[in-house]
């Protein structure tokens, strides 16, 4: 008997919590690939070689799509369920990721990055809110950092496939018919004679093709008449609980939550995932191998990490793992910042180097432990049941507005200057520990029911007066046996 209930299935909360994580490994992989695809020699080949500017526009084309999105991801959920909600938006993005795998110029390339970001606007905070309201509190926080495990093996899992495909050329040639189509003949012949397709072949192949293309010149266009249209519905006349989110009881903690999202991607760590080739070859890795090679022993440390991070979620204080991973990154940025300042980096020789990139990997593994593991999940946590979807996908768009901004402006400041950027971020992650170690109550173990009771019972206007009532009231220290 108990070798079978060792062997039993799983309770169904776990199983839905894993299944929605998987959403992560999406958000990873997109993040992992983007950085060193951008630098790849068969994406410049179309491309050319764009500024620091236009750069940062190719990769952060995602981000504004998916904050857009990622304000109304609430309402969609509320109305429609959470399963549906997230399912909704990984459809999206899957037609945007073969968008992008499809395009055959920048355009469709960055069309495609627009409708990934729509979906994964969609799905990546309404997953963390339905596993947050399903997984039991002394659960919660293993359960809802699934989702940033998952992140971090996808990035794993994108670094290491550019790794793996940086010096091999496209398998598939470019369609010779499409390549003569377009009076490209040269290209044509050499397409044919990489796919060995005999002289004789390809003049019986081009006579059909423009064969083809004669018929298809007088063809008459047929079927457009029998569409019909097809009258939209008009929208069923129920109250707009929209601006629920801002009442007295709910707008302190959506505003909470807003700055901690918003501040977690100013911490720079996705300035240092995006950008991390450019990054190492600024700290003196020169070749495409090496720095790509290096961006994936990052993704490793990032993963490995993550792993006891995720078992530990719920053993680890947010309130202490926020405040004091914000002082840890700042200072791993401030002292990058001082040695690029103190022309102490130098590309062939010297220490500095190494200790540049010994501290990018430091900064990465604080931020998972930490940051990555414990905002989301609090800035999800901490609200009332009726807004939570709302809030928390309002939160998540100021995430994703954050990301734009670093994405954006991290390839001009480091055109700029060595030093900017990492004195940019250190400031930010101080000032949030900061905000937190006067504003930040600790959730660890508490119900939903229990951290909604307590905010409720506040009507005190203004986020302290409510933080101070909650601390009073529901998170002084109780024994271990109500806790359990």
């Amino acid at each position: 008997m108990q070798l079978l209930n060792a062997f039993r299935k799983p309770p169904g909360y776990i199983i839905a919590s894993l299944l929605c994580s998987v959403g992560g490994f999406l958000f990873g992989m997109d993040t992992g690939i983007i950085g060193p695809v951008t630098v790849m020699e068969d994406f410049t080949k179309y491309v050319g070689n764009p500024s620091p500017t236009i750069h940062g526009l190719i990769v952060s084309s995602i981000l504004i799509p998916a904050a857009t999105s990622s304000f109304f991801a609430g309402k969609v959920a509320d109305h429609l369920g959470r399963p549906r909600g997230i399912a909704i938006g990984s459809f999206i993005f899957a037609i945007g990721a073969a968008l992008e795998a499809a395009s055959v110029h920048i355009g469709m390339f960055v069309v495609g990055r627009v409708v990934e970001g729509v979906g994964e606007g969609l799905y990546l905070g309404t997953l963390v809110v339905y596993v947050c309201e399903i997984s039991p509190p002394r659960h919660r926080g293993a359960l809802a950092t699934g989702p940033q495990l998952f992140i971090t093996l996808g990035l794993v899992t994108g670094f290491f496939t550019c790794y793996g495909t940086t010096n091999i050329a496209s398998w598939l040639p470019a369609s010779p018919r499409w390549l003569t189509l377009r009076g490209r003949a040269s290209e044509a012949s050499a397409a044919w004679e990489k796919l060995g397709v005999a002289a004789a072949d390809q003049e019986k192949i081009l006579d059909q093709f423009e064969t083809s293309i004669a018929l298809t010149a007088n063809a008459d266009v047929v079927g457009e008449a029998s569409l019909e249209r097809i009258p939209s519905a008009k929208p069923k006349k129920k109250k707009d609980q929209m601006l629920d989110v801002f009442s007295a009881e709910s707008r302190p903690r959506l505003f909470f939550a807003v700055f901690l999202m918003g501040m977690q991607q100013l911490s720079g760590i996705d300035g240092v995932l995006y950008y991390a080739p450019i990054l190492f070859q600024q700290a003196g890795l020169a070749s495409n191998e090496s720095k790509f090679l290096a961006s994936g022993v990052s993704a490793l440390v990032i993963f490995a990490v993550t792993i006891p991070a995720t078992i530990w979620a719920d053993g680890w204080k947010r309130r202490s793992s926020t405040i004091f991973g914000g002082l840890g990154m700042a200072a791993v940025m401030f002292l990058i910042g001082g040695l690029y300042a103190g022309n102490a980096v130098h590309a062939a020789t010297g220490a500095g180097r190494w200790v540049v990139i010994v501290s990018i990997y430091i900064f990465a593994a604080i931020f998972s432990v930490t940051w990555a593991v414990g905002i989301k999940i609090y800035s999800a946590e901490i609200q009332p049941q009726t807004t939570r979807a709302t809030a928390t996908s309002m939160a998540h768009g100021s995430n994703w507005l954050s990301n734009f901004l670093v994405a954006l402006v991290t390839p001009t400041l480091l055109a700029k200057s060595s030093f900017g950027a990492y004195f940019l971020f250190g400031g930010c992650l101080f000032l949030t520990a900061l905000v937190c170690m006067v504003f930040m109550p600790e959730t660890r173990g508490r119900s939903l029911d229990e951290i909604e009771q307590a905010f409720y019972k506040s009507r005190v206007g203004g986020l302290k007066g409510v933080i101070g009532t909650f601390q009073k009231n529901i998170l002084r220290r109780r024994p271990a046996s109500v806790e359990a």
